[in-house]
């Protein structure tokens, strides 16, 4: 397993999972992917926790807090892209139709500089400037965030703003059922992907969808239904690409799961 050193300006270096109550999260996580929890001080009454596999940072647990509960906003994962600066990305963001739902760039503690941001469509996300903490230990291995995925109704809106925000580029892949990929590229590494919002999730608003590694997506999705989780898509071949499943978690918070083709 190797070991992310440090996180190119503009790829995904970090997730993060808000629910009302981390209690019970752990536990289905844990056994879920065989992942750790270590607790950290975070602020006058306040934890953050650190999500290990192996021994290795593969995302973060925070407690919502609950004038956010209140709001009615869900628990969820919340992917952050690496970014050289975090203001300057803010100042981009707004200035291309963006927003700031929890305010401007703020520092935590000696670990980064943050911002929560919404693009012009409606999706989540977040930026994250690096100092002592780089972000994920490891990424695209068994039991770590392989891709993030973004589900909105204005693929062309949102192309624009996030080329605009990180000099991502857009390729267009076709698909099986007659549809159209986007699969974002700095160069030719692939960041993430895009898709346009089926008409049978019309009610579901945009969003980041982040994806797990896994050994097997069938005995995972099984094993996740036996935690308490709810299978929003079953395991599903993507021709020539590998296989996956979207999941529930008991809180609400949806991710995916993916094992690439052999």
């Amino acid at each position: 397993m190797a070991t992310q050193t440090k996180h190119a300006h503009g790829v995904f270096s970090w997730v993060q999972l808000g629910v009302p109550d981390t209690a019970p999260a752990k536990p289905f996580y844990g056994s879920l992917f065989g992942w750790e929890f270590e607790d950290m001080p975070a602020g006058p009454g306040m934890t953050y926790t650190f999500i290990k596999y192996k021994g290795k940072s593969v995302g973060g647990l925070a407690a919502m807090p609950k004038e956010v509960v209140a709001k009615g906003v869900p628990s969820h994962w919340l992917p952050f892209v690496n970014v050289t600066n975090a203001d300057d990305v803010v100042k981009k963001a707004k200035q291309s139709g963006g927003k700031l739902p929890m305010g401007e760039a703020m520092d935590v503690l000696d670990a980064g500089r943050m911002a929560f941001l919404q693009d012009p469509t409606g999706a989540h996300f977040a930026i994250w400037q690096a100092k002592t903490h780089q972000g994920a230990d490891v990424v695209n291995e068994t039991g770590a965030m392989c891709w993030n995925e973004l589900m909105t109704a204005d693929t062309e809106t949102a192309g624009r703003f996030y080329k605009t925000m990180f000099g991502w580029n857009a390729e267009q892949v076709d698909m099986s059922d007659d549809s159209t990929y986007t699969i974002f590229k700095i160069g030719e590494k692939q960041i993430g992907g895009m898709m346009k919002r089926p008409p049978r999730l019309k009610d579901v608003p945009p969003n980041w969808l982040t994806y797990f590694a896994v050994t097997s997506v069938d005995e995972m999705a099984k094993k996740a239904a036996n935690l308490g989780a709810k299978i929003f898509q079953p395991p599903t071949d993507i021709p020539n690409t590998g296989r996956f499943a979207v999941i529930q978690d008991p809180q609400g918070a949806v991710f995916a799961l993916f094992k690439p083709k052999a």
